[in-house]
């Protein structure tokens, strides 16, 4: 089977920009001495299994450090056609990428996000060869571990929500090419491709990660993933 990685990348991280007073779209933040996204795309692009690394782009994005990307090899593809969502971006993608590469029907899509930075080789790995030919995908996730509250209106909490059986979603989330087009066509406003799949009728596979694999969503996460980085270049 063929493996292509797919990257939304044309959001701003309003988040992040609101709290850090940063002008750059996120994905673009100085992370150990590099834009935050060309971390995820060299692991993608390091993993042997992996044939072309996409990164979707709003259309008017003039961020993109070209430069710095070009080392990174033939595997990756720009897509200029980012969409108002990260659903619209990931489909926008898989037509872009089918248009470029033919019949992509039972291909694997690994979608990821552009600000999970501490990815590695070796959990691609595991996931592909875990959720291996299993039509419904899986995703990486971690259990839940801290106790949840449920808030009321005044930030009162309304109730304790159980945490057995729950998950925290991450990235990559592997699913086939035809299956996850016609699920994102299917449940546009969904946050994520597993919610697409569910909406299906598919229940995709729980893939174990672990926390080292986080979201930078807030300025205190880029430090966080900027120390998990340097302590994996120590000896």
């Amino acid at each position: 089977m063929t493996y292509h990685a797919l990257v939304p990348a044309a959001g701003s991280g309003s988040r992040m920009g609101a709290q850090s007073g940063q002008a750059l779209p996120k994905q673009y933040l100085p992370l150990a001495n590099q834009p935050m996204i060309r971390h995820a795309l060299a692991t993608l692009c390091a993993t042997p299994a992996v044939a072309n690394v996409f990164v979707v782009l709003a259309p008017q994005d003039e961020f993109w450090p070209a430069a710095q990307m070009a080392a990174l090899g033939p595997k990756l593809r720009l897509l200029r056609c980012g969409g108002e969502s990260r659903a619209q971006s990931v489909a926008n993608g898989l037509r872009a990428m089918a248009a470029a590469l033919g019949d992509m029907g039972e291909d694997w899509v690994l979608v990821h996000d552009a600000a999970r930075p501490c990815l590695t080789v070796a959990l691609v790995e595991k996931l592909i060869a875990e959720v291996g030919q299993d039509d419904a995908g899986g995703l990486l996730a971690v259990p839940v571990a801290d106790t949840l509250k449920r808030a009321d209106a005044a930030g009162r909490v309304l109730q304790t929500v159980a945490r057995e059986g729950l998950w925290q979603a991450q990235t990559p989330q592997m699913f086939r090419h035809r299956l996850l087009l016609a699920a994102l066509e299917s449940a546009p406003q969904v946050t994520d491709e597993a919610g697409a799949m569910e909406a299906l009728g598919f229940s995709p596979r729980l893939v174990a990660a672990d926390a080292s694999n986080l979201k930078v969503t807030y300025p205190l996460d880029l430090q966080l993933a900027e120390w998990i980085l340097r302590q994996r270049r120590m000896p």
